[in-house]
């Protein structure tokens, strides 16, 4: 991720009243209301638009965080501010390079967008350093004084806290996704090859998969679910539907995610010697701990310091973490 917005949770403010939180993620957007104690009043997801550009996604984002609003009985006028976690780089409430999301060309000046639509301000951080924020601030990193998060959804995105604080780099720490697992392998979302998002990603799950079921002639119900769902892209849930169903080749593949999930992050462990690692994202909180526990153990091969390896954890705010993380942002300056 690059130009991420900082947030210190050592020097954190607790945000004034209630405060808006926007999770923008390549197939979901979740937005909450919280109060100053982070509780959340209100929630309400929708779709992320598969066309339209950004002036499209924004629009869905308005709508979502509206809906949390009347769920938290509060107009998004009277709120504190609207803080949002997205992909891409983030320069001044401006977003490009998002990659994940459709059409993302040039860049978007979302936080002002949002801003004239909803009546209050609006800051932008990034989405994955935002949602590690706050499993360090509230939720399964508390324990710990040096984490990574690693969201695993449509792309694969990593969060850093060092020391207590989180580490940004010059604006591109914690891409983690672009991890190098196979010299020459599959080729990447990004262009690279052999990241390890080009396996484990979900964008390049869904494309691998379809490959081998068109060109190949494997068998999967993977599609015919996502008919039944209405979807047009593989969901989180849809592949734990297939799991459920037995289905063969939507296990295989998530293996192959696993591996690369394992090598990356232990590459990752080797070079900062983290105290903890915590799993979120889609795919990260839709197949739970038993996935947490089978990264972790394909992790240790690859650990130098194999007898100290960190505790690796689902993310404990779940779905709605990034929304929450999001929320943090809003705090009087200092």
């Amino acid at each position: 991720m690059l130009g991420r917005a900082a947030l210190r949770p050592s020097a954190m403010i607790r945000p004034m009243a209630k405060s808006g939180g926007i999770d923008l993620g390549g197939t979901k957007i979740q937005a909450v209301i919280v109060d100053e104690d982070h509780s959340v009043l209100g929630s309400s997801r929708r779709q992320t638009p598969t066309s339209g550009g950004p002036a499209a996604v924004a629009r869905e984002m308005e709508i979502a965080l509206r809906d949390a609003s009347k769920a938290a009985e509060i107009e998004p006028a009277e709120l504190a501010g609207v803080g949002v976690g997205s992909p891409g780089v983030i320069e001044d409430g401006n977003v490009r390079g998002a990659r994940n999301l459709p059409d993302w060309e040039g860049t978007f000046p979302l936080a002002a967008t949002l801003q004239d639509a909803l009546g209050c301000e609006v800051r932008v951080g990034n989405d994955v350093q935002v949602a590690t924020d706050a499993e360090f601030s509230l939720g399964a990193g508390r324990l710990y004084s040096s984490l990574l998060g690693v969201f695993w959804g449509t792309g694969v995105g990593g969060g850093l806290i060092l020391a207590g604080e989180p580490w940004i780099g010059r604006g591109g720490a914690g891409e983690i996704g672009h991890v190098v697992v196979e010299l020459d392998g599959a080729r990447c979302t990004c262009g690279r090859r052999g990241c390890m998002e080009a396996y484990a990603g979900r964008a390049a799950m869904e494309l691998h998969v379809r490959k081998l079921h068109e060109e190949k002639g494997r068998k999967t119900d993977l599609f015919k679910l996502m008919q039944e769902a209405d979807r047009t892209r593989l969901t989180s849930g849809i592949w734990a539907r297939a799991l459920e169903h037995g289905d063969k080749l939507a296990g295989q593949v998530l293996d192959r995610a696993v591996r690369a999930l394992g090598a990356g992050i232990a590459s990752v462990v080797n070079v900062l010697d983290v105290e903890g690692v915590v799993i979120g994202g889609g795919l990260g909180i839709r197949l739970g701990h038993p996935y947490a526990k089978r990264i972790s153990d394909e992790m240790l091969p690859h650990l130098f310091n194999d007898t100290q390896p960190p505790h690796v954890h689902v993310a404990a705010l779940g779905d709605l973490g990034g929304a929450i993380g999001a929320s943090l942002l809003i705090r009087p300056e200092a």
